[in-house]
């Protein structure tokens, strides 16, 4: 029997829902986010590294078996780490690895989970009185039952913290610094919920000025930097509230992963070259540099990846309140995540898909 008589009848309905999710860029940012399908034991989960806005035109899907996954969960075998040990290797099509959080998805009782992160979720998950601001805001949607998860490094312990609540079925659950995840017991139950979510978590951005493209091309001249792609990645310097909460620490894995911890500043008048040679030292050189009131410039080495979520960055930060107090991951987080090994292959996924690696 060949895989495409093993697939369930709606898995086109669910690779079509994940590509949705994945081309919607206040969603999903890059190789960010995962969605799953269950049948008959086997759940279908996205692959590390690639890009559910690829679902349909790439195989990108793994299929895993689901209760041996499960237990390895529970009684701590270091194989649910990567799950690698549990994929169906006479259905896997793709030959990738499964997304670093299919340990999740086996524990969630529901038939499909889409996990994403949304700028106006994490734009709420983010702030120290979270809990009061989304008890109000999910209050519209009584019919759902909802949860909240605390920050943990994803993959195993975040997906220990959400077995603790699987059994209660909820229909949301919300990551603190990290995103949503909306289940469903169909594909259309899941769509449904989504836009529902959407709607209720919903915040306009701050209205900034437009970025000063000369004077960013003038400032990255030489240097190794040049202006954002994305017009809207430079409303994180178009105001000082999103500069401070941008430069006081990190918000969110993805962040953390592609454009790394440490975000330049520009002092008025200061080049880009100036910056660099003034830095020196042994830290990593900042990915993503900030000039105030102007713009924001990216490594010219940066890849598609880091694009994307130079832009995430600035729909975040223009969504949170001026007077919020933030909770950032801190730097026991950071470390873990840039020590991870399951991150750092996504990276390099990242990298060879830009050419770079």
């Amino acid at each position: 029997m060949t895989a495409s008589f093993t697939r369930p009848d709606d898995f086109d309905g669910f690779i079509e829902l994940s590509r949705k999710i994945g081309s919607d860029i206040l969603k999903t940012q890059g190789a960010g986010g995962n969605t799953s399908l269950k049948s008959d034991g086997v759940m279908w989960v996205k692959a590390s590294g690639t890009w559910l806005s690829e679902a349909g035109a790439k195989e990108i899907m793994v299929p895993v078996e689901v209760e041996p996954l499960l237990e390895a969960l529970r009684s701590g075998d270091p194989r649910a780490e990567k799950s690698t040990d549990f994929v169906v290797d006479t259905l896997n099509l793709s030959g990738l690895r499964p997304s670093i959080e299919t340990s999740f998805h086996a524990a969630l009782q529901h038939r499909v989970v889409a996990h994403y992160h949304c700028v106006n979720t994490i734009a709420h998950a983010v702030v120290a009185d979270r809990d009061e601001r989304l008890k109000a805001r999910m209050a519209k949607l009584p019919d759902l039952k909802w949860a909240t998860i605390p920050y943990r490094r994803p993959g195993v312990p975040l997906a220990i913290e959400i077995d603790k609540v699987a059994h209660d079925r909820p229909d949301v659950l919300i990551l603190f610094n990290h995103g949503v995840i909306v289940c469903g017991d169909s594909v259309e139950d899941v769509a449904e919920r989504i836009e529902r979510v959407t709607a209720a978590l919903g915040i306009e951005p701050r209205q900034t000025n437009s970025p000063d493209m000369p004077a960013l091309n003038a400032i990255a001249s030489g240097s190794g930097f040049k202006p954002a792609g994305d017009p809207v990645s430079h409303r994180t310097a178009l105001d000082d509230v999103s500069i401070r909460i941008a430069t006081g620490g990190s918000l969110y894995p993805d962040h953390v992963i592609f454009l790394g911890t440490r975000i330049g500043v520009l002092a008025p008048d200061q080049t880009a070259a100036d910056f660099m040679r003034a830095a020196g030292g042994d830290e990593p050189a900042p990915k993503m540099l900030i000039a105030p009131n102007k713009g924001v410039l990216v490594s010219e080495e940066l890849t598609p990846g880091g694009e994307v979520m130079a832009r995430c960055l600035a729909d975040v930060v223009t969504r949170i309140p001026g007077d919020a107090t933030l909770a950032y991951i801190g730097a026991d987080g950071e470390h873990e995540l840039t020590n991870w090994e399951a991150e750092q292959y996504r990276q390099a996924l990242d990298r060879k898909a830009s050419g770079n690696g």
